[in-house]
């Protein structure tokens, strides 16, 4: 009898937390990446965010390894997408100084 309870409760749990899992590794990341790149299209911006990591990096004196772009670029995308715009920024008003 409370076999006929606990079944269909632990399928309920297992089909929940397989979704939120799914959403949470997978599409949100998805989601934020294509956010991500709409709004470097909406300002014009040609490169994509790890060229903006790499040579904002390099324009600080900073070597960084493919490995760490690649962190940094997940970082910045889910936590804080301005980031990208901010180190653009930074990186067009170095090239106008250099001039």
């Amino acid at each position: 009898m409370v076999s006929v309870f606990i079944i269909p409760i632990f399928i309920v749990i297992i089909v929940g937390l397989s979704g939120y899992l799914v959403y949470r590794l997978v599409m949100y990341d998805l989601l934020c990446k294509r956010s991500v790149n709409q709004t470097l299209r909406k300002y014009n911006i040609k490169k994509t965010p790890a060229q903006i990591i790499e040579e904002y990096y390099s324009n600080k004196g900073e070597q960084i390894s493919s490995k760490e772009i690649q962190k940094m670029e997940k970082n910045y995308r889910q936590h804080e997408p301005d980031q990208f715009l901010v180190m653009y920024d930074a990186i067009r008003d170095k090239s106008k100084t250099e001039k």
